[in-house]
């Protein structure tokens, strides 16, 4: 018994202390379901909790930081340091201060990111336009609120909007503000959520208005005509595409293009550019601007400044003698982000779920927003208004006899019985008898109730007319457009943002670099060379890798265009002019480096082209011959890339780039000739296209196409074609081993 004792408590000393039922146990989960359970939680957080404004302009960051500096008293009040308010904030916020400050600068009239500021700031608040201007910290500066935001929180204590618990149940706070104008759309707004973002533009508050209003009207409202454009804080110039607008209007989505602002002072040959878009910064364009002249772009400027001060903005560029200002600029504006693009994402969370809508739709829910928060307005004030008239009707009654009231009063021996006894002898209730008891001696007198009385009609106006309000959607709309006009009066301003009617596709084209001859030479390896007939002269021979021939040598122009088709089918874009000169001695660039071919890339044919008006003929191995268009592979912008650049079914034996009529040969590995003319064959513009069957093949392929000229064989007419396809004839020579031009 004692041995087996002995055992038993030698196995209970051998588990652990804290023994847990399948611990380290590893078990199977669907990966869909951890997503699921750990991180969509997160991915709805962001979207409705943080990145996303809702129909009343504000992510809940911005919310709670307006709302805490209501409570505040910032509104009226003086300026208090803003580490103060970020203090505060923390109480609906719970983030870290630095995240709160910074929430608050962007909202502040001194960093000027916003067409209409909330928040009215004394001290540095960095600037959008600047990314190296950062700002001072909370303890030195001052804020407020800005009296635009007495529009944004105007009866907000009037139930007109819902209050939440905050993050501890310590307080509450608004879901939403009751502004009284579209906020949404007067200042721009950028979110990014999970798999989803925001970018709203600001507008003119005046035509936003103007909009709103048109559309309570009517509501099939030409949107355009009183929404001309978006307007940014930071002015520049739109270029104006009223079929892009109508479409950002209509779907909220797309993109439209900023231009930046400048002035010439020919005095000083100096270009001042003092508006710049808002999706830049004066650093940016600085940083390009000095990449492009060391690279040898841009030639035209001797210095550049950045002169922004308190004034604003100032970016000054230096012009060299004889250089056009309005053309150097048009330059920049292809180059730089001197000019560039503003993608809108209209996103907005309605009712706690994401949608991107049009401008119409947008100011539709803004109205409907609108509405329940006036309705909500009035029923309050309703309410109020019959809770007065009920007790003012109980103190008609006491005004029959105000002697039996004392009466009642005196001859109560107990307090609690005061109410009891009014309400019986005046046959009112609770609430109007508590109202009568508490009535100060010195106002019971007929003076007195007599004035309280004279309310009673012009309650009961009152109330029928909230009543009649509350039932007719056209007064609620009047009531909407009225404030409207108010808001338009009291902060409408002119456009910022000028509208400019140049698309820029009418631009003049400045050409980036000179246009002078060059030689070209492209190896089997993949080696390129420029050389100028001047260098060539005086060079030496060229200096190839072991092995390695030219397979191209070609005269043409710095302007030219090179084409290099691959192995891959694919052919990759460059302009000349983007190479550096090299002599005969050197190397060359390596063109899959230098253009990044995939792996395994290798060059097979190379075009050169100025304008592109010359025809590629291409031979496959199946005796097939593509003619296509060389204009085909131009393309507006600068793609340096294509794919399917040409048919792959059959193996490239041989492509040539002509211009006008030219006589091909072709020789078969069954030892057949035929010569025939390109004119036999049409053009076709699809790159990929496979070909039209030139030479009729049995148990054989197409061993060699050449361009053939005059004299290039004996007995030349012997082999030449009328019609195609044709089999050819036999030949006694392999034209692998001749010369042709």
């Amino acid at each position: 018994m004692k041995k087996n004792g002995k055992k038993d408590s030698q196995k209970n000393r051998s588990l652990p202390k804290a023994y847990i039922e399948g611990a380290g146990i590893v078990a199977e989960k669907p990966i869909t379901d951890t997503l699921e359970e750990n991180y969509m939680p997160y991915a709805m957080s962001v979207i409705v909790s943080r990145a996303l404004p809702e129909i009343d302009g504000f992510k809940p960051s911005h919310r709670k930081l307006l709302y805490t500096m209501y409570k505040m008293g910032l509104l009226n009040g003086a300026r208090t340091k803003s580490a103060n308010i970020v203090g505060q904030t923390m109480r609906l916020n719970p983030h870290g201060d630095m995240a709160i400050y910074e929430t608050m600068v962007r909202l502040t009239r001194g960093n000027e990111t916003l067409l209409h500021p909330y928040v009215d700031s004394k001290g540095n608040f960095g600037k959008a336009y600047s990314r190296d201007m950062s700002f001072a910290a909370s303890r030195y500066t001052e804020a407020k609120l800005d009296k635009l935001c007495s529009e944004i929180f105007a009866d907000i204590d009037k139930d007109t909007v819902d209050f939440v618990p905050n993050y501890d149940n310590s307080m509450t706070e608004p879901s939403l503000l009751p502004a009284k104008f579209p906020s949404i759309l007067v200042n721009n707004n950028i979110g990014i959520a999970v798999s989803m973002s925001s970018n709203i533009c600001s507008f003119n508050l005046t035509e936003v208005c103007e909009t709103a209003i048109s559309l309570m009207r009517d509501p099939e409202h030409d949107i355009i005509s009183t929404l001309k454009a978006p307007d940014f804080p930071g002015g520049g110039f739109i270029l104006y595409d009223e079929d892009e607008l109508r479409k950002i209007y209509d779907t909220g989505r797309g993109s439209f293009k900023v231009r930046a602002k400048y002035n010439y002072d020919p005095d000083s040959n100096v270009i001042e550019v003092t508006e710049i878009p808002p999706t830049t910064t004066v650093e940016a364009i600085i940083d390009r601007i000095v990449d492009l002249v060391k690279s040898g772009k841009i030639k035209e400027v001797s210095d550049l400044r950045d002169e922004t001060d308190l004034s604003g903005l100032k970016l000054a560029l230096d012009l060299k003698r004889r250089v056009d200002p309005d053309q150097l600029m048009q330059k920049l504006f292809r180059l730089t982000p001197l000019q560039d693009s503003f993608a809108c994402n209209f996103n907005v969370l309605i009712g706690g779920s994401p949608r991107v809508m049009g401008v119409r739709e947008l100011l539709g829910e803004w109205t409907e927003f609108r509405i329940c928060c006036i309705k909500r307005r009035i029923a309050f004030d309703l309410s109020k208004k019959r809770e007065k008239l009920h007790l003012l009707l109980g103190l008609q009654k006491i005004l029959l006899d105000i002697d039996k009231a004392i009466k009642i009063i005196r001859e109560t021996s107990e307090e609690a019985e005061v109410v009891p006894n009014l309400m019986i002898g005046f046959g009112i209730d609770e609430v109007q008898a508590e109202y009568v008891a508490e009535i100060k001696l010195r106002h019971i007198n007929k003076e007195y109730i007599l004035k309280r009385l004279e309310e009673i009609n012009e309650l009961k106006g009152d109330i029928a007319d909230m009543e009649d309000t509350l039932e007719s959607p056209r007064r609620i709309k009047n009531i909407i457009i009225s404030d409207l006009r108010d808001i338009i009066e009291k902060y409408g301003q002119p456009r910022k943002t000028l509208l400019s009617y140049d698309s820029g596709d009418d631009a003049v084209v400045i050409d980036e670099e000179p246009d002078f001859a060059v030689n070209v030479f492209v190896t089997r390896e993949g080696y390129f060379k420029k050389i100028t007939p001047l260098s060539l002269r005086m060079g030496g021979d060229q200096k190839l890798k072991e092995n390695d021939e030219i397979v191209l040598e070609q005269e043409t122009t710095n302007k030219s265009d090179m084409l290099f088709f691959t192995s891959s089918a694919v052919v990759y874009k460059a302009k000349l002019s983007s190479f550096d000169q090299t002599k005969a001695s050197s190397m060359g660039d390596y063109i899959p480096a230098k253009l990044e071919f995939d792996g395994g890339e290798s060059i097979i044919f190379t075009a050169v082209t100025t304008d592109y008006s010359e025809t590629l003929m291409l031979f496959f191995r199946n005796g097939k011959c593509a003619k296509i268009p060389l204009s085909s592979y131009e393309t507006k912008t600068n793609r340096k890339k294509l794919a399917n650049a040409f048919n792959d079914g059959s193996p490239l034996v041989a492509a040539f780039v002509i211009n006008g009529s030219t006589d091909f040969l072709l020789q078969s590995e069954a030892g057949k000739v035929m010569i025939f003319s390109s004119d036999l064959l049409m053009s076709k513009a699809s790159r990929d296209t496979q070909g039209v069957q030139v030479m009729r093949l049995t148990k054989s392929a197409l061993a060699i196409a050449k361009i053939c000229t005059e004299g290039s064989i004996e007995n030349q007419e012997e082999y030449i074609v009328k019609n195609i396809p044709s089999a050819g004839k036999p030949a006694d020579f392999n034209a692998g081993q001749m010369k042709f031009e």
